[in-house]
């Protein structure tokens, strides 16, 4: 099993149609801007909402070690090299500010609850997409007979992904996956290792790979002024696509936004894309014109 920490039905960005996008836990990068940091770690975490706390000490009395204290306002303080992630304090929390993030999935218990919308995935030629953190990150075997499962029940297949995992992963599910949202951040690979937290070396071999096998695949470029939101490293993105004839059924500029900076406090880690920015309407546009003179014809803002 490993552990999801959503599973968001109805979706209508994550591929096509209607979708239900199952969440796993479990990154090996660490984007700057990343908007579900909940996902990066492999393991359970306790998240909290000090902003919301009433002091009744429950939690206190609850845990095993000792980890909660409490400051000069009387909100709950976490030690979290003293905490268990035990979800103890979260059990007795009476405002549901503590929760534990990260439940384990058996796939019978995933293709059951993805099975309730297939009817919306029938009529809206949409389906299941796999993200996370990073699904090809997970064990090969246990996603190999999830796809599979999925499959047998005549449901599409996408899988989200930053492209940081083994190849073999992927050659394996190559003839389940309807689509691939891959996601490429920057060329340089300086600006790489500073704000994605490791070089691109994996990432693009691996995509380079599965274009050579046949993947359908939409390119996506979470879009930030500071680090690819230019001319030049959109050309960039561009020739390398073209230098290994690389075709992608559609490419998605995806403006930074910073919706999922409230995480970082409640698991007690620092949001460091607080001084980035999104591109202007007008720079998007004109990145949009950049790729279509390219000869990229399906370019679209979001999605």
């Amino acid at each position: 099993m490993h552990a999801v920490t959503n599973i968001q039905k109805y979706s209508i960005h994550d591929g096509d149609g209607i979708r239900t996008t199952v969440f796993f836990k479990g990154c090996h990068l660490r984007c700057w801007w990343c908007h579900n940091p909940e996902t990066q770690r492999f393991e359970p975490e306790l998240q909290v909402d000090s902003d919301r706390c009433t002091g009744c000490g429950r939690c206190a009395a609850a845990c095993p070690t000792g980890a909660v204290s409490f400051g000069d306002d009387r909100k709950a303080l976490i030690d979290r090299e003293k905490c268990l992630v035990c979800g103890r304090c979260a059990d007795v929390c009476p405002g549901n500010i503590r929760t534990l993030v990260g439940r384990d999935y058996s796939v019978k218990e995933l293709v059951k609850i993805c099975l309730q919308d297939q009817m919306f995935y029938e009529e809206s030629h949409g389906g299941v997409t796999l993200s996370g953190g990073e699904v090809m990150a997970m064990d090969p075997d246990y996603i190999l007979e999830l796809v599979r499962a999925l499959r047998r029940e005549g449901i599409d297949i996408t899988i989200d992904t930053c492209g940081q995992a083994p190849y073999a992963n992927y050659e394996a599910l190559l003839p389940y996956v309807h689509t691939w949202l891959y996601d490429i951040k920057v060329m340089d690979r300086d600006k790489h290792r500073k704000y994605i937290g490791t070089d691109n070396n994996i990432i693009l071999d691996n995509l380079k790979g599965i274009a050579k096998a046949g993947a359908r695949i939409y390119v996506r470029i979470p879009t930030v002024r500071e680090v690819n939101g230019d001319p030049e490293s959109m050309a960039a993105i561009m020739d390398f696509l073209k230098e290994n004839d690389i075709r992608p059924a559609q490419v998605n500029l995806l403006p930074y936004h910073s919706t999922g900076s409230h995480k970082y406090g409640k698991l007690g880690r620092e949001y460091r894309a607080s001084e980035l920015t999104a591109p202007s309407d007008e720079e998007m546009q004109g990145f949009v014109k950049q790729w279509n003179d390219a000869g990229f014809t399906n370019v679209m803002i979001g999605g």
